[in-house]
């Protein structure tokens, strides 16, 4: 009598972010078949989305097929379909366009943007976590100077050259210092009728300080640098509605054309998914080997998982997290597939914050050193093009990053939709 083979364990992978993407790399070698799911055929580099928000780096730059990246993996498949729900029983992870089986699952769905209980405030303020939005942020930005070359109204060309962004921490600062180098070193000898010099940019923080997550010199620094470039930095000030004509503040109206939502984030719909405990933010509340509660086969990772360091602090979500959380749900995994010991629980190592102003400036905290200025910026530059999937786009963002720090010119201005009204 023939015995059938033993089936491989089946790990389905939602999402193909870091997280997602490192957990598939890593099972590369295991004795199992994979299979990654996403919304998207694309994994995004979230890091330099603001640069493809202000015409820096155009979206092929930042964003590299799921297909491409893992056609060398004959463990893996990808599909394209977004969830719905997810069987727990059965073990299945229903999609609109398919159904798929699962021994093990990993979620890795990222967050999305937060608006504190005023959705509504999305379609006049988008935030930047998708190509999408980058792309519409920076058709914004590209239109309001070209309604404003337009206007023949002072007041509505200085609403049309106002730039306000909601949020100080990291994505906020970056979009400040990037706008306010368009306006004043890209745009100024390509209109005739307005200065592009004169557009104001505005960062609001309902905090005490800009970066509030880096130490308190290195905030400061990032402030002065800021105003040095010309944008006006305002916190301890809340927004309190936003319109497509601008935003209510506590202290009064600020018209502006252009608002950009860097204020917070919540996470996927992942915990609603499995009826799973979360925190405020929505992030599942996971065990230490990164597991649900009571749900062992089942994996939370990156921004979508509530994780806790040795001091009780929570870790972050940045990139080098989530891909720490997925090359140990991989090991996890792995040593199940053999049948040997799984690791112990999982621990981040932090690796440093860094945040770019503007050219040639940058903050970055590594340990117990602090940098700043041009020698972080270098660091920064370093870092970014080395965790950059791919050699072609090594070498494409790095020639784009030279050839602007000489000439200031920026080749992705295109207007490829004209209808938003501002």
């Amino acid at each position: 009598m023939d015995v059938a083979e033993p089936r491989r364990p089946r790990v389905v992978i939602v999402g193909a972010g870091f997280g997602g993407l490192t957990v598939a790399t890593k099972l590369a070698k295991a004795d199992v078949d994979v299979t990654v799911l996403d919304r998207h055929n694309y994994h995004c580099f979230q890091p330099l989305l603001y640069q493809v928000a202000t015409a820096e780096l155009s979206p092929a730059d930042i964003a590299w097929p799921i297909r491409h990246v893992l056609r060398r993996q004959k463990n893996a498949r990808v599909l394209l379909g977004a969830v719905q729900s997810i069987d727990l029983e059965n073990r299945q992870v229903i999609a609109d366009t398919t159904t798929v089986p699962y021994d093990e699952l990993v979620l890795a769905t990222g967050v999305t943007h937060s608006y504190f209980g005023h959705d509504e405030w999305e379609k006049s303020a988008p935030g930047l976590k998708r190509v999408e939005d980058a792309t519409i942020i920076r058709r914004r930005m590209l239109i309001a100077f070209e309604r404003a070359e337009l206007a023949e109204d002072p007041a509505e060309r200085e609403r049309l050259l106002t730039f306000a962004i909601v949020g100080a921490g990291p994505t906020g600062v970056e979009l400040a210092g990037a706008i306010i180098e368009v306006a004043r070193h890209v745009m100024p000898n390509e209109f005739r009728h307005i200065d592009p010099r004169t557009s104001r940019v505005i960062l609001i923080e309902a905090g005490p300080r800009v970066l509030p997550a880096f130490p308190e010199n290195l905030s400061q620094y990032t402030r002065d640098s800021l105003e040095r470039m010309g944008v006006e930095v305002m916190t301890n000030t809340r927004v309190t509605n936003c319109d497509d004509s601008g935003v209510d503040l506590e202290g009064g109206r600020l018209e502006a054309a252009t608002v950009i939502w860097a204020a917070g984030v919540v996470a996927s719909e992942a915990g609603r998914w499995i009826g799973a405990q979360c925190d405020g933010a929505g992030r599942v509340i996971v065990n230490k080997d990164l597991s649900v509660p009571g749900r062992p086969e089942v994996f939370v990772i990156g921004d979508t998982a509530s994780v806790k360091r040795d001091d009780g602090s929570p870790v972050p979500g940045v990139a080098p997290a989530a891909k720490q959380m997925g090359a140990y749900v991989a090991d996890v995994i792995a040593s199940r597939a053999r049948g040997a010991v799984p690791p112990r629980a999982f621990r981040y190592h932090h690796q440093g914050d860094i945040a770019t102003i503007g050219r040639r400036s940058a903050v970055l905290k590594l340990g117990f050193m602090n940098l700043t200025g041009l020698i972080a910026w270098l660091f920064w530059c370093v870092a970014h093009i080395y965790f950059l999937i791919g050699a072609r786009n090594r070498i494409a963002v790095a020639f784009k990053w030279v050839w602007d720090f000489a000439t200031f010119q920026r080749g992705a201005r295109l207007i490829t939709d004209q209808r938003d009204q501002i």
